[in-house]
Formats: C-alpha cells, sequence, structure tokens
C-alpha cells in the first residue's frame, strides 16, 4: 500500500470516527452550551493531546501490549468508566433556568462558576486519554494500515496528523455550537443537554464494564 494509499485510509477512517457521537463529542457539546468558546477550546486541546498518548502506544507497541494483557485492560476500562460516571454524574444534575435568566438570555451559572481554562484542558485529555476504545481503535488502525516495515518519518506524520485532525474537528466543533443564534435555540433547553450528555456518558461507562465483564 502505497504513502498516499494508507494516507487516505486513515485520514476516512478517522474522520468517522471522530465525528460519531460519543465521550469527546459528549464533552465539547456541554462545554460548549453549558460554559463557552473558551473553555470548549481548551478542552478541544486537551482532546487532541490525548491523542498523542493512543498514536506513542501504537507507535511503540504498548498499545498492543494493552489489548493483549487482560489485567491491563481491566484496569483501564475501569479508571474511564469510573472518571465518565463521575462527569455523568454532575451532567445529570443539571437545573433548569430561573424565568428571569430565561428572559435575560443569562446562563444559570455565573462566570465564577465557570472552570478554568487549565481544569478544561486537562478534562478532555483525561476524557480522551482514559478512552480505552480510542487505544483500541489506534491500535487495530495502525496494525492493519502500517506494516512493520513504515518508516519512523512516515508514522510520525501519520500520528501528527491525527492529533492536529481531531483538535481541529473539535475546535470547529465548540465555534459552531457557541455561534449566538444556536446558543440562544439552545439556551432555554441546555439543562437537558447537560442531562442527556451525562445519560450517554453513563451509558458508555455501563457498555465498558459490561463488555469487560463478558470477555
Amino acid at each position: 500500500m502505497s504513502f498516499i494509499e494508507q494516507f487516505a485510509m486513515i485520514a476516512v477512517v478517522h474522520f468517522l470516527a471522530v465525528a460519531s457521537p460519543g465521550p469527546d463529542f459528549a464533552l465539547i457539546f456541554k462545554q460548549s452550551i453549558r460554559y463557552n468558546r473558551t473553555i470548549a477550546i481548551y478542552s478541544s486541546l486537551g482532546i487532541a493531546t490525548g491523542i498523542i498518548l493512543h498514536v506513542t502506544y501504537s507507535l511503540v507497541g504498548i498499545g498492543l501490549l494493552i489489548a493483549s494483557d487482560q489485567r491491563l485492560l481491566t484496569l483501564l476500562t475501569y479508571l474511564a468508566a469510573s472518571y465518565f460516571c463521575y462527569i455523568a454524574w454532575h451532567g445529570l444534575r443539571a437545573k433548569p433556568p430561573k424565568d428571569e435568566e430565561i428572559s435575560s438570555q443569562n446562563s444559570d451559572i455565573t462566570e465564577a462558576d465557570f472552570p478554568s481554562n487549565r481544569k478544561a484542558f486537562i478534562t478532555g485529555f483525561l476524557i480522551n486519554g482514559l478512552n480505552v476504545k480510542a487505544t483500541l481503535f489506534f491500535v487495530s488502525l495502525f496494525s492493519v494500515v502500517i506494516s512493520p516495515d513504515t518508516a519512523l518519518n512516515i508514522k510520525l506524520i501519520y500520528g501528527s496528523y491525527l492529533v492536529a485532525a481531531t483538535g481541529v474537528w473539535f475546535i470547529a466543533l465548540s465555534y459552531l455550537l457557541t455561534l449566538p443564534k444556536v446558543r440562544s435555540l439552545l439556551h432555554v433547553k441546555g439543562y437537558w443537554v447537560d442531562r442527556i450528555m451525562g445519560g450517554v456518558l453513563l451509558l458508555l461507562a455501563i457498555q465498558l464494564v459490561w463488555n469487560n465483564l463478558s470477555t
């Protein structure tokens, strides 16, 4: 398989994966609607940084070790499920805005309640870095597309693209969801977004644990 063919396959498969609903998407949706564009962008950068972990795992073979060692895989699975439950708990407890906040189009939380940029970044990093499905995805993708003879510089190009493409996608999503018209449309029902995304993360956590117990 030529470089162009490999790159095209990686780009297409990665886009389908990153555009599908999952914990990363749920987080950016929540951060964009509940907080603001800056918080969502820092979370997006954290997610992109988390991709570096998965790419590194795959390039140096650690990911294959994790995928083949049931104990390590179980540990990572429960860590991910626990963190997903933590984020889901806060989403499920979201409350509707008060009448005066609806009429003024203000958020139901004050700016003082916003997470710091650092915390938003770390949240994005942990959501992606602890996602066992992402680890298995990248190990599988690299195993199928990249051969042992592939040069290191080519692998680094692929890895850099995956990190950059992930960041660009979620930053673009952050911009879209924080457009005035979109925010205005979702403002009144924003707490339902929090609850739904919390439910999605809770289901993902349950699925992770269930799949692990079933293997």
